[in-house]
């Protein structure tokens, strides 16, 4: 089942926790942070999608910022 942008962004603040905390082992580390990385880019690409998507149906065909 695909996880949605909430899940993922959920997902990716408790790896950042467990980052922040003192107590990671460097390899544990390593590993927290590329699934972080990888949450990342899918949340970025998912935002990018969507502002594009939003920017098609505008009415007037203007770009809004948001």
């Amino acid at each position: 089942m695909t996880k949605s942008f909430e899940e993922k962004l959920e997902e990716l603040e408790k790896l950042v926790k467990q980052l922040e905390s003192d107590n990671v082992p460097l390899k544990e580390a390593v590993e927290l942070y590329t699934q972080a990385n990888i949450l990342l880019k899918e949340c970025n690409t998912e935002l990018s999608d969507t502002k594009a998507t939003i920017q098609k149906i505008s009415e007037d065909g203007a770009l809004e910022e948001f």
